[in-house]
């Protein structure tokens, strides 16, 4: 006794039901086309099927060759009958596919493949936009009919929303992974850009200070770092930072110069909302800091009450937001930078001590540029090299002469006012060479004056004065950069060998 028709219809149901819950538990693209493909062969009970989805931009339709193959099919989309059902929207049930002028052979003969029939119907997503067309070919008794049309029909539905589903799942995955990509190249440039190596130097003082980042840098201790005005706290503090094991937590700066008394409380430690009108609330720079490093600059600026403040969170690594009574457990390491002298304001009354005492537990104190004069050329031509990567300039030179004349200045602004003079003579120069005609405006003075020198004895013939006034840059460039040869011959615009030679010829040791 055979079944009737409306249980095999029941049964068919039933079937596309099952499907579309394992279509909708699958999230990769490639899988789920298998996965479909797989079962409407089963339902329709035929040889083969496939999934041609639309790409607009190309407007061609394209399909896996084969079951967990990654090899691509693509025709122009108004090919086949899979672009018959895609232009038209409507069902195509072809009997005999060679004596269907629809049929694109092509694609049988790509494959080897031999179509005998098949059925397509148009993808469409839950909006009713047409996505591509679902295709089965070869039935294994007889030919498609209508009940094959409906469970196609309703199985193209089901399919038609998963795929879209995984689609976006694959778009965020990708735009995940890009994101991943660039963050971790964003933090291996900017590791890199603060790391001591991005610390330009040569001489021993500011060698001094990076070996003393290195051995420092994985520890929690606190750091306070003083020097004057443009000498480069900050850059010291990121470098301990970004070579630490908190590289990946925040690094957080707050100058404390800029804030206002009434403000200290909430941008350190955070409001709570309602605590004055139109407030809400916010976390604080300690809370932002929270297992990374907290760069507070200026501190010296600071009122006494503040002072106590921070002395408090420093002691119990808890802050306490405006207008709660809360107290939320933070892990920050404190580096604090200053330009004033800490111990005179304590003498003064103006820092606390046990805050002083807090903070120094390492000590790291910054030279003023004139006292690391032999670092003038190597800061020099590293911002000149950053000022033409960043405006895409070919690589830009200092004469000799240039390099000597930014060596003997005084800087008052320190590496920051050196670094602001570079870009502006490279902005002002319009050949590769910058040189002392590019000076169109004056270069700092000097802050001391030179004692006056006793008028100069008859120096006898040309060659008696050049050989004099080599001898004397020689002895000054040497004692400028304390005897370094290769520093003293840069600062002369000579090689060294040039400069060794020079001293054989003046007997100078």
């Amino acid at each position: 006794m055979g079944t009737s028709p409306s249980a095999d219809v029941d049964d068919r149901l039933s079937a596309i039901l099952a499907i579309s819950q394992k279509m909708n538990s699958e999230r990769d693209l490639g899988n789920l086309l298998d996965l479909i493909a797989r079962e409407a062969t089963k339902l329709l009970d035929c040889d083969r099927a496939s999934i041609f989805l639309l790409d607009k931009g190309k407007n061609e339709l394209w399909s896996k060759v084969a079951l967990g193959s990654n090899q691509i099919l693509r025709f122009q989309a108004d090919l086949g009958v899979a672009g018959h059902a895609v232009e038209t929207g409507e069902i195509v049930n072809v009997r005999d596919a060679y004596q269907d002028t629809r049929f694109y052979t092509a694609i049988d003969d790509r494959s080897g493949y031999r179509t005998r029939n098949l059925l397509a119907v148009p993808l469409r997503n839950p909006s009713g936009e047409i996505i591509g067309a679902f295709e089965t070919l070869n039935k294994n008794h007889g030919f498609f009919n209508a009940e094959d049309e409906t469970s196609l029909t309703a199985l193209a539905s089901h399919a038609a929303t998963a795929i879209e589903t995984a689609q976006l799942v694959g778009n965020l995955r990708r735009s995940q992974d890009e994101l991943a990509e660039q963050n971790g190249h964003l933090r291996r440039e900017v590791a890199s850009r603060y790391s001591t190596h991005g610390i330009i130097c040569a001489g021993a003082r500011m060698q001094q200070v990076v070996r003393l980042i290195e051995r420092i840098r994985d520890s929690s201790v606190n750091v306070l770092i003083t020097g004057e005005s443009g000498t480069g706290k900050e850059l010291a503090a990121k470098a301990i930072h970004y070579t630490s094991s908190r590289s990946r937590k925040p690094f957080v700066a707050l100058n404390c110069a800029a804030l206002p008394e009434t403000l200290v409380e909430s941008e350190l430690f955070g409001i709570e909302k309602g605590v004055a009108t139109g407030v809400d609330s916010r976390i604080g720079h300690f809370q932002k800091a929270d297992g990374g490093t907290l760069f507070l600059d200026e501190i010296g600026d600071l009122s006494l009450l503040a002072q106590a403040k921070i002395l408090r969170v420093l002691q119990e690594q808890v802050v306490e937001r405006v207008g709660s009574r809360s107290p939320v457990r933070v892990d920050v390491r404190v580096l604090a930078a200053t330009n004033k002298d800490l111990e005179a304001a304590i003498v003064k009354g103006t820092f606390r001590e046990d805050l002083f005492y807090r903070l120094n537990v390492i000590h790291i104190q910054l030279p003023p540029l004139r006292e690391i004069r032999e670092e003038i050329p190597l800061l020099a031509n590293h911002f000149l090299t950053e000022y033409c990567k960043e405006t895409a300039r070919a690589q830009m030179h200092f004469s000799p002469e240039m390099l000597r004349k930014l060596s003997v200045r005084d800087w008052p602004g320190n590496i920051r006012q050196l670094r602001n003079e570079v870009m502006r003579l490279a902005a002002c120069s319009s050949g590769q060479i910058i040189a002392e005609d590019d000076l169109w405006e004056v270069l700092p003075p000097a802050r001391t004056a030179q004692p006056a020198k006793a008028p100069a004895a008859p120096l006898g013939t040309l060659k008696d004065a050049i050989e004099q006034l080599e001898q004397r840059m020689i002895r000054g460039a040497l004692e400028e950069t304390r005897n370094n040869q290769l520093q003293a011959a840069r600062l002369l615009g000579l090689s060294r060998q040039g400069l060794i030679n020079k001293m054989k010829r003046y007997a100078i040791s």
